[in-house]
């Protein structure tokens, strides 16, 4: 099935800026005109590809075109430049899975590496991040998966290393004789989200198994180390932002030493691949500056 370029603009553009309006004058045109290409796409395909709300969102359908159309985007981009054709200056649209730690540490840096592209994030937990890579939804991702993704290719990160911290108050009223399973049992944790399973992991390998502690659930990296310094419980922090927390005292590790690391990867749409040498190496480069290891 063929689709008219002006329709998957339209699509693309309502999409991105959430109405009818701002995608008319994105695009230069009437509301009327991006409402009849629109109509025209979704009687092409016979589905509803717009939720007509405030602000407007994709059907199911309809991010799936989107998606293929941020796709041939970069695709044409790429051709343009290995045949030195005059192509558009307008930026192509990449969409990723990322993890909110690796966003917090090292991945801005591959994004400011990568020129000419604007980034669409999905931030996921880094062991469910290749779902989006699963349902095409994206095409890459940040992961903790090593084994590819059906029709993509992976490449080694690095470790980023995690360490189990507290405010040396927080240790002194929850863990007055240590940390025991016991206590371990009650102290109140904090966890990013309900796919967060950090804090289980660490309490598994250094206290003891099935301990399912109180949790408060903090999606921020930043806040979970503010509220971690100011005692609202204890959790898992990447090491290179709890170093500073740990250096002046605000923080310290419930067990020092105990480090637990999780080893990322990139998987990459093999039909993308090409498409997006540019960024993998940018990629590859910041996480190998950031995590320790060439990637």
């Amino acid at each position: 099935m063929n689709f008219d370029p002006p329709h998957l603009a339209a699509l693309s553009a309502v999409l991105q800026l959430g109405s009818f309006d701002a995608a008319a004058a994105a695009l230069g045109v009437t509301p009327s005109a991006i409402s009849q290409r629109i109509k025209a796409l979704e009687d092409r395909v016979g589905t509803p590809l717009v939720n007509r709300t405030s602000p407007c969102t994709g059907t199911e359908t309809g991010l799936r075109i989107a998606k293929h159309a941020e796709d041939v985007a970069l695709l044409e981009r790429h051709l343009g430049r290995d045949l030195s054709l005059e192509t558009t200056d307008k930026p192509a649209r990449l969409k990723v899975a990322v993890n909110a730690d690796s966003l917090a540490t090292w991945f801005v840096q591959a994004m400011v590496a990568a020129e000419g592209v604007l980034f669409d994030l999905v931030i996921d937990d880094q062991d469910h991040s290749t779902d989006w890579l699963r349902r095409g939804a994206v095409s890459a991702a940040v992961t903790a998966e090593a084994q590819p993704v059906s029709g993509c290719d992976v490449h080694a990160l690095g470790r980023l290393s995690y360490v189990a911290t507290a405010s040396p108050a927080y240790v002194a009223r929850w863990f007055p004789d240590g940390l025991t399973a016991e206590a371990a049992r009650h102290a109140p944790c904090m966890i990013f989200n309900a796919k967060d399973r950090l804090q289980h992991r660490w309490l598994e390998t250094h206290v003891a198994a099935a301990i399912i502690p109180p949790a408060h659930y903090l999606s921020s990296t930043q806040a979970f180390l503010d509220a971690a310094a100011a005692g609202l419980g204890w959790g898992m922090n990447p090491e290179v932002l709890a170093r500073p927390y740990l250096a002046r005292g605000d923080l310290v590790e419930l067990v020092p030493g105990s480090r637990l690391d999780t080893l990322l990867y990139w998987q990459v749409s093999r039909i993308m691949a090409p498409a997006l040498r540019e960024i993998t190496l940018a990629v590859r480069r910041a996480a190998g500056a950031a995590l320790g290891q060439d990637g």
